[in-house]
């Protein structure tokens, strides 16, 4: 099974940032697509980013367009969720998820991925 590791969730103050990192145990990303994905309580899991890693195709959701980056570092093998300008509405549980594919595209859809981290907590505060 692909074992799934998140770090870098924290506190900050909102207008902070905070960088998230996702890395498979043992195993490369190749072939596979990473996505960032994110639930408060009493909410739905909502989709963050997306991106497939042998072709570096990315994909952000408009609540975090601009703001949050996703990003593969080919070197630790760890797909990179950089948060900037938090806002408290972005607190949340965050989870890495991950889907093998052999095409470009990114799902933004929590069905089409099979494997999930634990996740980290992401708390903004006012």
């Amino acid at each position: 099974q692909v074992q799934l590791v998140e770090s870098g969730g924290g506190l900050v103050q909102a207008g902070g940032s905070l960088r998230l990192s996702c890395a498979a145990s043992g195993r490369s990303f190749n072939n596979y697509g990473v996505g960032w994905f994110r639930q408060a309580p009493g909410k739905e899991r909502e989709f963050v980013a997306a991106i497939t890693w042998s072709y570096g195709t990315t994909y952000h959701a408009d609540s975090v367009k601009e703001r949050f980056t996703i990003s593969g570092d080919n070197a630790l093998n760890t797909v990179i969720l950089q948060m900037n300008s938090l806002k408290p509405e972005d607190t949340a549980v965050y989870y890495c998820a991950a889907r093998r594919t052999t095409t470009w595209t990114t799902s933004s859809q929590a069905y089409d991925y099979d494997y999930w981290g634990q996740g980290t907590q992401v708390t903004v505060s006012s």
